[in-house]
């Protein structure tokens, strides 16, 4: 259970842009992110997505793998994140909680849209696989290669 990429985006619209390591601060997101300091609904903090998913879906598509492409903060590999919903867990030295799925959207159906797929179907696909959204619960750092830990 290892946090393989990690991507900001610091302007709503911009493309992420990876890093070896953010900071996190509790109740707020990632520092530098669009998302930071937006609180309007709990699970807002930071999103995560599986690889495995990702490289799913593109092998089902006959495409090379964009572990970007979903624009989530964090890709993990090794760990159902379906499965931490409503679970506390750690990263590194933080501490976050899984609050509800992260469920596609129009603007990730646009972004994977191709020729042979269509924004609806790349969103029916994704429902229930897109990923996690968390709340931060305390300040600190997730470095890529960090271990996700669960109590479970």
């Amino acid at each position: 259970m290892v946090i393989e990429r990690i991507f900001i985006s610091p302007e709503h619209g911009a493309p992420q842009v990876e890093c070896e390591r953010i900071t996190v601060q509790a109740g707020l997101g990632p520092i530098g992110d669009r998302n930071f300091g937006v609180t309007l609904h709990p699970g807002q903090n930071l999103t995560l997505v599986e690889a495995e998913e990702i490289e799913r879906f593109f092998a089902q598509h006959g495409q090379a793998p964009d572990l970007s492409v979903t624009r989530r903060n964090l890709v993990t590999r090794g760990v159902r994140l379906n499965d931490l919903v409503h679970t506390e867990f750690v990263i590194g030295n933080v501490k976050l909680r899984g609050v509800e799925l992260c469920e596609p959207c129009s603007i990730m159906g646009n972004n994977m849209r191709t020729e042979s797929l269509t924004p609806a179907v790349i969103i029916k696909h994704w429902v229930s696989r897109g990923g996690l959204r968390v709340d931060v619960l305390t300040t600190g750092e997730i470095v890529r290669g960090a271990h996700l830990q669960t109590d479970a």
